[in-house]
């Protein structure tokens, strides 16, 4: 059997993440209302947060909110993104974002006239050179039609 081996760990004490005690609402009564027992979790790195305030043992609801932080989507998603770039395979995948991002297959859809037009970059990009000029090209048809309903309008 392979040997794994620790790409990382999390740990409270070094900060990785804020555990926040408040008063919990609800049903319960006032014992629940007066104590610190609901528990609220960050994990800053993520942006995911998580939070249980369901039983009277501050513990109990540090536990449940742990499990609830850890089943987000956005700490699913961050905790990949952290085993990729561990197994070096994050590097990978920025080559390929990269070649998907070329010119060729940018497409931009605008309303002209009430209707949807698609405009390709690329074609723009032979004439303008680079793509802030080609966006800015494609946004002044826009601006133009535009003007030109106004006038209408008038």
């Amino acid at each position: 059997m392979k040997e794994r081996k620790l790409l990382f760990s999390l740990s409270k004490d070094k900060g990785d993440f804020r555990v926040q005690p408040y008063k919990g609402t609800g049903n319960g009564g006032q014992k629940k209302n007066k104590t610190m027992s609901a528990c609220r979790i960050y994990h800053d790195a993520s942006g995911a947060v998580a939070q249980s305030e369901e039983e009277r043992s501050f513990f109990q609801n540090r536990k449940i909110a742990f499990k609830r932080l850890l089943n987000t989507e956005k700490f699913k998603q961050w905790y990949k993104i952290e085993t990729a770039k561990k197994l070096g395979r994050f590097v990978d995948i920025e080559e390929y974002v990269e070649d998907q991002i070329q010119s060729e297959n940018i497409k931009v859809e605008m309303k002209v006239n009430g209707k949807w037009e698609e405009y390709y970059v690329n074609e723009y990009m032979k004439e303008e050179r680079s793509i802030n000029n080609a966006i800015s090209t494609l946004k002044g048809l826009k601006d133009k039609s535009v003007q030109e309903m106004y006038e209408k309008l008038k």
